[in-house]
């Protein structure tokens, strides 16, 4: 701002939206005699691009829009659902529908199919059961993970369709 501007030449833009390139002397005389900063809103333009205004105010503003950028982009979350090696028919639709909402909310939905005792002897079962969960789920979701073993549970990731 002011006298940190050091180009010979700057692009004035006012607020009607006027653009006019005028030497930097000439644009910080201007701001000076309507007792504002001259401001370098776009620097790496050539030649740069300032306006005359009030510094604390443009700060202000440029804060405001950084603020709304932040509010509207939504984080994308992992969804996890997990279910038992003898979990029945109807809690796996209860997940299924569950995983649904997730998905149309386009968060990532992690399953997790977990193995006790005796049960990790039967590992196809509990794989087939996951393969099935996610058959169900792949007109909205596509797969982000494929199903691997971590411990004593076998865990998968989908991601919602683009």
């Amino acid at each position: 701002m002011n006298e940190q501007i050091r180009v010979p030449e700057v692009m004035l833009v006012s607020d009607g939206g006027k653009a006019e390139v005028l030497p930097t002397s000439v644009a910080l005389e201007r701001a000076r005699a309507a007792e504002l900063d001259l401001i370098e809103v776009s620097p790496k333009a050539v030649p740069p691009v300032v306006k005359i205004a009030e510094f604390g105010h443009f700060l202000y503003q440029l804060q405001k829009k950084e603020k709304k950028q932040r509010s509207h982009s939504k984080q994308v979350e992992v969804k996890m659902l997990r279910f038992g090696f003898r979990t029945d028919r109807h809690d796996l639709d209860r997940l299924s529908q569950r995983a649904r909402e997730f998905l149309a909310e386009r968060h990532l939905v992690k399953f997790s199919v977990r193995l006790r005792g005796r049960e990790l002897s039967n590992k196809e079962y509990a794989i087939d059961k996951l393969k099935g969960m996610i058959n169900g789920l792949l007109d909205r979701a596509e797969i982000e993970q494929e199903i691997k073993r971590q411990g004593d549970q076998f865990i998968t990731i989908l991601r919602p369709k683009r």
